[in-house]
């Protein structure tokens, strides 16, 4: 690609941030709507479950493929073919009449954010080659994904109050044709024409285990956990995913370099992402429905509400890009898991109607994990690979993003709804006629809807009751998760490098050869205190030892 202009360069960032802010508009201005879902379409929870998950599910399974095929074929037709598509099928997921409808709707529009989310990512890469460019560019990019789930609630609120639940998918439909637009005029064209063919043995096997896996875990709660069909479905994902490994392994051009894993500024920085979205997602899918169905707040006072955390993800993207010349990936990303752990445990230790100026603490402490964790582990997985190779970058660490995210739905919401139907099962609605009861179990809304209509507040008392236990357990699930995964980066993620007058020096850790040779290395640990020799740009090799 061309040297471009600084203005252009702007004007490229803007618009793959614009591209980017219109896929995550969708994951909240959609969760917002999931209460007038569930009234309107007489959705359960697990039907609320599968229109977060088809579109996560389908980004998840194809994603890598679509950034495979944008580095062969060309990052920019791949945006305009996956805006334009995007377009399309947020108009018809207006038109919708079900549940199922709905469903199958979001699946085709996951399949287009597959296409438009590691592009974003990989044009920035193109057009910032220096590092240090590129660590502000992506940090504005993770802040505009902040952004976008700031917007998401109060706009979809607005539409709600007005318009109907139609309307949140029309009002997609106009920023990603300005974001087409926008493509069309300014965005360059980049590609990497020695990129392998498609691996449709690798996207088949690694979509189907994926599917299996959320799935079984979706639909568990209603099954039971113990089921035999339970079981298979865990132990088939687990088939699965050896043979993809297998497959990936014997392949000439795999769809994903497996050997990209040994690199811990790549895998641990990968696990760190999907992490966090786990827990976001998970908390986000939650929390819309204990604002509207707990606390009784509408769609646009609960999407206002929701402001703190997604500005707080702005901040912290660009905050913590900022830190990591200071202190190192791993200090920066430990400290934002450690936050995210920690805000999920004051949650499942808060009442049901805790003031919401702790709440805002709660989420403030959310946003800045979020972003904290997120930027910097996106800036470490993008520096391994070379410019050519960015889309199969972008598409790992959006990968982990959706793949984090889809499980967050899955497991936190499927254990929520465990201990919801269990905990109502022990209440006054086991005296109620068994649809009505059964009907109370599968919906919080159908619950209320019975509560309000028989005009019993002890009916009322157990739907809040049942609906907080679980709540909690799901939120103690998540932080130990995120404990967890804050021990694993702090262990695994590369420190800060110095140069040997003490200055900060960016550190690139070298990805695999591409090919055997009588030269190349076993690979094995770096030395105690030198991690390697690197070039600097005018050619003079300088020593860096991390700390």
């Amino acid at each position: 690609m061309a040297a471009l202009t600084s203005r252009r360069r702007l004007l490229v960032l803007a618009t793959v941030c614009l591209a980017a802010f219109a896929i995550n508009l969708d994951t909240t201005i959609v969760n917002v709507a999931l209460p007038e879902l569930s009234r309107q379409l007489d959705a359960t929870t697990r039907d609320l479950q599968w229109v977060v998950d088809g579109y996560n599910l389908a980004f998840a399974a194809l994603v890598l493929t679509a950034g495979s095929l944008g580095d062969r074929f060309g990052r920019r037709p791949a945006l305009l073919l996956g805006l334009a598509g995007f377009a399309v099928t947020s108009a018809t997921g207006s038109m919708v009449g079900s549940p199922a409808a709905l469903v199958a709707v979001r699946f085709a529009m996951g399949a287009c954010a597959a296409l438009i989310f590691p592009t974003t990512l990989s044009i920035i890469t193109n057009t910032f080659p220096d590092r240090r460019s590129r660590a502000k560019a992506v940090g504005v990019w993770g802040a505009v994904t902040g952004l976008g789930v700031a917007v998401g609630p109060v706009a979809g609120g607005l539409l709600l109050a007005h318009f109907g639940w139609p309307s949140v998918f029309l009002a997609l439909v106009p920023v990603a044709l300005a974001a087409l637009a926008a493509t069309w005029a300014w965005v360059p064209e980049s590609s990497d024409p020695a990129s392998a063919r498609l691996d449709l043995p690798g996207l088949a096997v690694s979509s189907a285990a994926i599917g299996i896996l959320v799935y079984t875990i979706i639909e568990a709660p209603d099954r039971g956990w113990g089921a035999p069909a339970t079981l298979a479905g865990l132990a088939a994902t687990a088939v699965l995913t050896a043979a993809f490994v297998g497959i990936e392994r014997g392949r000439a051009h795999p769809m994903i370099d497996l050997t990209l894993f040994r690199t811990p500024a790549f895998s641990a920085a990968s696990g760190s992402v999907t992490l966090a979205f786990f827990a976001l997602f998970g908390f986000i899918f939650l929390v819309t429905q204990y604002f509207q169905f707990v606390r009784g707040y509408g769609a646009l006072s609960t999407g206002v509400r929701i402001l703190p955390v997604a500005l707080s993800i702005a901040a912290g993207s660009l905050g913590g890009v900022a830190l990591v010349a200071r202190f190192g990936t791993r200090a920066v990303v430990t400290s934002g898991l450690v936050l995210l752990g920690t805000s999920f445990t004051w949650i499942a230790t808060s009442p049901a109607f805790v003031p919401y100026e702790l709440i805002v603490g709660q989420m403030v402490l959310i946003g800045l994990g979020l972003g904290l964790t997120t930027a910097p582990a996106t800036e470490s997985i993008l520096s391994v690979l070379p410019p050519a190779k960015a889309g199969v970058g972008s598409a790992v660490n959006d990968a982990t993003r959706e793949a984090g995210g889809t499980l967050g739905v899955a497991v936190l919401g499927s254990i929520f709804t465990s201990l919801y139907a269990s905990r109502l099962a022990d209440t006054a609605f086991t005296a109620l006629p068994p649809r009505t009861a059964a009907a109370a179990e599968d919906s919080v809304a159908s619950a209320l809807a019975a509560a309000t209509g028989l005009g019993r507040a002890d009916l009322l008392t157990a739907v809040q009751t049942s609906f907080m236990d679980a709540f909690h357990l799901a939120c103690l699930v998540a932080a130990g998760i995120c404990l967890v995964g804050a021990l694993g980066a702090g262990l695994a993620l590369p420190g800060r490098t110095i140069d040997r007058t003490g200055g900060p020096a960016a550190r690139r850790t070298p990805s695999p050869a591409p090919a055997p040779g009588p030269s190349r290395r076993t690979p094995g640990p770096p030395p105690p205190e030198r991690s390697g020799t690197r070039t600097a740009s005018s050619g003079s090799p300088r020593d860096v030892r991390t700390r």
